[in-house]
């Protein structure tokens, strides 16, 4: 029998690990940013001054506002940035650094084309720095998650077909017959992710030499292509290539297999099926038709079985490892990502029901429950695959395992310190809101009332 001999391409892995500690450290300051502007809108003034003699040359130059709170430094193109810079910059580079990483493995093959993985890497990054530039400048579709102009979604798909070209290329020549669970969340995600991508942001632009476009839908109709593309962002770019990276990475980091491999193809399955349809429940109360609305509720409140099972499919590998969990960082953050996983996926459900929406709508109750995903599940998945992989790629020792230890006490904390006040906030703020006068009338008829309170 011949011995073949091959070794897996953890260079591209490197890559796109270094750019997810940059670009995640770029999302989280962006987002402090963010939050001080709400507070303190005055900042960009205060920093750069508005008699400054190069910033009034700026503004003579038909530039003016560019420098101001109103400007690039205002909270609108910041929090624009911030989102961009979390979901497509740091998990985006995470869920690449950990498919390459376990895709290579589970196939027992490198990549189909190494050209066409730095392909990818550089590609990704382009359209991440031109998101920057053209945010900055105010260049922008203003559609949540979607902000991007027509130039830079062409290079997303062709960044895309790449990606999904390599992939199905290195599957053709695997060296396993069986496909790892793992592999169909990453198959989903490139699907679900194209389709979602290419509809959603068809739009006719002003000019081929210039920016702007028009988006090709137009009122409700353009609501609900729009939030059936945010709602399926979150699922399909910040769910399941995560859960594919869990149903890899936390066997491994446990060293136990997977509790229950028939669950996680239930899990699989149920949950593409029943996601793509949840995203008109961002819309209650709205002029959406009351079918979809209702569409929206029902299979929202039947993501909470998939959803679970994943969860409880993740907690229960850890048993017989739990002594581990105590001492190994990595498995600390899987622990609490899942956890984070299983309480967001409660609650979404939760909000998409209109009884329970007209409280929560609107309010930091939303904001809450957002980052409880994203800093939760998406951050310390993304933050225990690192720990995993740094030691492994460059064959060294973790250089302190007590720093370790204190990231994960410092972002735990933090995100119970950030979630649960917006909870309390935002849950007063929507009681506040429905008080009526005998007469009919608010009781709080100033909105900034309620959001000082």
């Amino acid at each position: 029998m011949e011995t073949q001999k091959f070794s897996y391409d953890n260079g591209i892995v490197r890559a796109f690990l270094i750019a997810t500690v940059v670009f995640g450290l770029v999302g989280f300051l962006l987002g402090l940013t963010a939050a001080l502007l709400l507070f303190y809108p005055e900042l960009p003034e205060f920093f750069l001054g508005t008699d400054d003699t190069t910033i009034n040359t700026l503004r003579s130059g038909g530039l003016q506002g560019l420098i101001n709170s109103q400007g690039a430094f205002g909270f609108g193109r910041i929090r624009m940035l911030h989102t961009s810079a979390v979901i497509f910059a740091f998990v985006g580079n995470s869920f690449f650094s950990g498919f390459y990483y376990s895709i290579q493995r589970l196939l027992k093959t490198r990549m189909w084309s190494d050209t066409l993985s730095w392909i990818h890497f550089w590609g990704w990054q382009l359209m991440l720095v031109s998101v920057v530039i053209t945010f900055f400048m105010g260049i922008n579709t203003s559609k949540e998650y979607a902000e991007h102009e027509w130039p830079i979604d062409i290079l997303i798909t062709l960044v895309w077909l790449v990606f999904g070209f390599n992939i199905f290329a290195t599957i053709a020549v695997r060296r396993v017959r069986h496909l790892y669970v793992a592999i169909w969340f990453y198959i989903g995600t490139w699907v679900a992710v194209a389709m979602l991508h290419i509809f959603n942001n068809l739009e006719v632009p002003l000019s081929f030499t210039g920016w702007k476009s028009y988006s090709a839908y137009a009122g409700v109709k353009d609501a609900l292509v729009q939030w059936w593309y945010g709602h399926n962002a979150v699922a399909f770019f910040l769910t399941t290539p995560v859960l594919g990276m869990m149903y890899y990475f936390v066997p491994k980091a446990a060293d136990r297999p997977v509790f229950s491999y028939k669950l996680s193809i239930i899990h699989f399955w149920s949950l593409i099926f029943v996601y793509i349809w949840a995203g008109p429940h961002h819309l209650q109360y709205t002029a959406l038709p009351a079918w979809a609305q209702a569409v929206g509720t029902g299979f929202s409140i039947m993501l909470i079985a998939p959803s679970w099972g994943g969860m409880l499919n993740g907690l229960l590998t850890l048993r017989g490892a739990w002594d581990k969990v105590r001492e190994n960082p990595v498995l600390k953050f899987f622990v609490v990502a899942v956890t984070c996983y299983g309480m967001a996926t409660f609650e979404g459900p939760l909000l998409a029901t209109k009884t329970v929406n007209k409280v929560g709508h609107f309010t930091d109750w939303v904001i809450g429950h957002v980052h409880l995903g994203a800093l939760g599940w998406n951050g310390f998945m993304a933050f225990g695959v690192i720990y995993y992989l740094v030691p492994i790629l460059w064959r060294t020792k973790l250089w302190s395992v007590k720093l370790a230890n204190w990231h994960f006490w410092l972002g735990t904390f933090g995100i119970i310190f950030y979630a649960v006040p917006l909870y309390i906030s935002g849950f007063t703020q929507g009681l506040m809101w429905k008080q009526f006068n005998p007469d009919g009338t608010l009781v709080y008829k100033n909105w900034l009332d309620t959001v000082t309170a």
